[in-house]
C-alpha cells in the first residue's frame, strides 16, 4: 500500500460546485420527476431572477467558515481524468490508466483520500464571484440568465494524502494529478477554470497496522 501526500496550487482561479440553494434537495427531487421542467420552460415560470439565485454554486465551509473541498471532490476528479485518459489509448501520458477495469469501482473501493474536509489556503487572497452567461430558447422567445458561482483565487493551495491499497495504482494516481495541469478541479472545468500543479510532499509505504491510522 502507498500514501502519497500531495499539495495542489491552482493555476487559475477555481470554482464552487455546492449548490447556493437551501432548499436543493427537494428541488433535486422535482427536477427528477416525470413531468421535470426543461432549462427553457422553468426560466420562463419562475423568471430570470429566481432562476439565477438556483444556479448559485458555493463552496462548503469549514468550521471556522473557510472554504474547503470534500474528500469525494477529488475522488470524483480522479474519476473523470481516468475516463478521459482511457480514450488515449496507447500513449504515454495514458498508460497506467488504460490498464485499469471497471475503474470507477477500484476508485470507489481502492483509492481512498484523506482527511475528509480540505482546507483552501488562499494565502491572503479573497474569494470572489464569477457570472457567466445561460442562454436558452422560449415560447416567449430568447432568455438569458446568468449561472454565479464562488471563486477562490489562482495561488490557492490544498493539501491531502492519498491512500492506495494496492501499489499498482500509484502510477495511476500520479498521470491524474499531472491531468490537473490541463483540466482542472471543480465547476466550469472546460473552460480552463481550476487547473493545477502539484508536489508530492511524501510517499510512504503502509502496512496494515498503518492503515487503522489513516483518519
Amino acid at each position: 500500500m502507498k500514501e502519497l501526500k500531495v499539495k495542489v496550487t491552482f493555476l487559475e482561479t477555481s470554482l464552487g460546485t455546492a449548490s447556493g440553494n437551501k432548499d436543493i434537495h427537494k428541488d433535486y427531487i422535482a427536477a427528477k420527476a416525470p413531468n421535470a421542467k426543461s432549462k427553457e420552460e422553468e426560466i420562463e415560470a419562475i423568471g430570470i431572477e429566481e432562476y439565477e439565485e438556483k444556479q448559485m454554486t458555493v463552496f462548503p465551509r469549514t468550521d471556522d467558515g473557510g472554504p474547503m473541498f470534500w474528500d469525494y471532490q477529488i475522488k470524483g476528479f480522479f474519476k473523470d481524468c481516468c475516463g478521459a485518459l482511457q480514450r488515449c489509448k496507447g500513449e504515454d501520458v495514458a498508460k497506467e490508466s488504460c490498464k485499469i477495469k471497471a475503474y470507477k469501482k477500484i476508485i470507489d473501493g481502492c483509492i481512498f483520500v484523506t482527511p475528509r474536509k480540505i482546507p483552501i489556503d488562499m494565502h491572503g487572497g479573497e474569494m470572489g464571484i464569477l457570472q457567466r452567461p445561460l442562454r436558452a430558447s422560449t415560447a416567449k422567445g430568447e432568455r438569458i440568465a446568468l449561472a454565479t458561482s464562488e471563486t477562490v483565487p489562482a495561488g490557492s493551495t490544498i493539501e491531502f494524502s492519498v491512500l492506495c491499497l494496492s501499489d499498482a495504482y500509484e502510477a495511476a494516481v500520479i498521470e491524474w494529478l499531472d491531468y490537473g495541469l490541463w483540466r482542472g478541479l471543480s465547476q466550469w472545468r472546460n473552460a480552463g477554470y481550476g487547473r493545477f500543479t502539484y508536489e508530492l510532499l511524501e510517499v510512504n509505504d503502509l502496512t496494515t497496522k498503518d492503515l487503522k491510522k489513516v483518519n
